[in-house]
């Protein structure tokens, strides 16, 4: 009997498989052309679109990026990213809310590529990163690329609030096995759930995790991924809790990650920053250091273009304005499309999980890939997790966001019902 023969090394072999939201899509965009486009529900993609089906976009974001003269495309950004783009980076994440310590910034391509330095400079190969049960599933496959592991506590209590007993539980335990502990916390607008944690359950993290620091022997990197900060209501609001990343102990280094993807509607530019806060001005140094050695060593170079396009939109009051009211017209399309499936689904008595903002709602179900696999057949395509089902409320128009919830909750009971 023949055997596969391999080339690759013995770490870099992979399960063959297609990405769930990629197979998604592609499932959907068939579909289109079979029966046409008005009858299938692509609830799989994570970007914003239209009622029509188009990308949505920030006119005035496009017009910076045609008026750039040529050199601006095809010159070399600095390998750390531009400054202005770096200033302007920090000014996009905190606003009115700076913490008190220091700063400093690294260019990176989107979010991934924080999360890729997060865990690469601050873990040890073997170790585990710890996230939420409902987590975004490339954090999994960036730590198995550099050989970590995901470990999950459980985000959402009896209460459908954070899980702060369950956060503590395991990261005790983790800090007891290794002396680097990496935390992934999505929010606001968690990816897949749309959960943003209150203020009182920020200080509730904050709080444990100096205590966790009162051994000095333990690091501790809490990594902020604000990817739908700009989705998750007004920017003022949104953001208070930066201010609690200040006057950390030295071992709490707090990075966040930064990206024009969704806010500045770029998704293709890959373009984004990586922001270290800590008390040491020593931490900061060697962060800027190390993180600008991975880019060198990774993929060298940033987006060129989308970092002078941020720069010049802050540096700009009056194109500033044009950005944020130009985003406020999306963010009122996305906010109806959510209160028309949530007010849906409670109609229809379909469990979801605690939704306050952003791009995505999720529904749990005891039998994902069968219930994913049944809408199919009603054409609403939705990505199966783990633990559920998520619905992207931004790709959807609104009337069909407010009538697949009764289709989701029968297709559920049904395969419930016969599994």
């Amino acid at each position: 009997m023949a055997t596969s023969f391999s080339m690759v090394a013995h770490h870099s072999r992979r399960t063959e498989g297609e990405d769930k939201i990629f197979a998604t899509n592609n499932a959907a965009l068939s579909a289109a052309k079979t029966v046409g486009a008005s009858r299938v529900v692509n609830a799989s993609i994570g970007a914003l679109l239209n009622e029509d089906g188009s990308l949505s976009v920030l006119p005035t974001v496009i017009e910076l990026l045609r008026t750039l003269p040529a050199e601006e495309y095809a010159a070399y950004a600095p390998i750390a990213g531009l400054p202005s783009f770096l200033e302007a980076a920090k000014k996009a994440v905190f606003r009115n809310h700076i913490p008190e310590g220091f700063t400093e910034a690294v260019a990176t391509p989107g979010g991934s590529g924080a999360i890729r330095h997060a865990i690469w400079n601050y873990s040890n190969i073997g170790d585990a990163i710890l996230t939420s049960d409902w987590y975004w599933g490339p954090y999994k496959t960036v730590a198995e690329e550099h050989g970590r592991t995901i470990v999950t506590y459980t985000l959402f209590d009896e209460k459908d609030t954070f899980n702060i007993a369950s956060f503590k539980e395991k990261t005790i335990s983790l800090l007891e096995k290794q002396d680097s502990l990496v935390i992934l916390l999505n929010a606001p607008a968690h990816n897949p759930t749309g959960y943003s944690l209150s203020m009182d359950e920020w200080k509730e993290v904050v709080a444990f995790l100096k205590s966790q620091a009162a051994n000095p022997e333990k690091r501790i990197i809490l990594f902020s991924d604000i990817a739908y900060i700009d989705f998750a209501g007004n920017d003022d609001n949104s953001r208070s809790f930066m201010e609690l990343f200040g006057g950390l102990p030295q071992n709490i280094l707090t990075i966040v990650a930064f990206s024009m993807s969704k806010g500045y509607t770029l998704y293709g530019m890959r373009c984004g920053a990586m922001i270290g806060i800590s008390s040491n001005p020593d931490v900061v140094k060697e962060f800027k250091s190390a993180n600008q050695f991975s880019n060198r060593g990774v993929w060298s170079n940033g987006t060129r273009p989308a970092m002078t396009v941020l720069a010049k939109i802050f540096d700009d009051p009056g194109l500033l304005k044009k950005v944020e009211d130009e985003r406020q017209l999306l963010q009122d399309m996305l906010t109806e499309r959510a209160d028309a499936f949530i007010q849906e689904a409670e109609k229809a008595n379909l469990k979801i999980c605690p939704y306050k903002a952003g791009f995505f709602i999720t529904i749990p179900c005891k039998n994902p890939d069968l219930v994913a696999a049944e809408l199919q057949k009603e054409y609403i395509f939705a990505v199966p997790l783990g633990k559920g089902i998520r619905f992207a409320v931004c790709s959807v128009p609104k009337d069909h966001c407010a009538k697949v919830p009764q289709i989701i909750a029968r297709v559920i009971q049904q395969v419930d019902t016969e599994a």
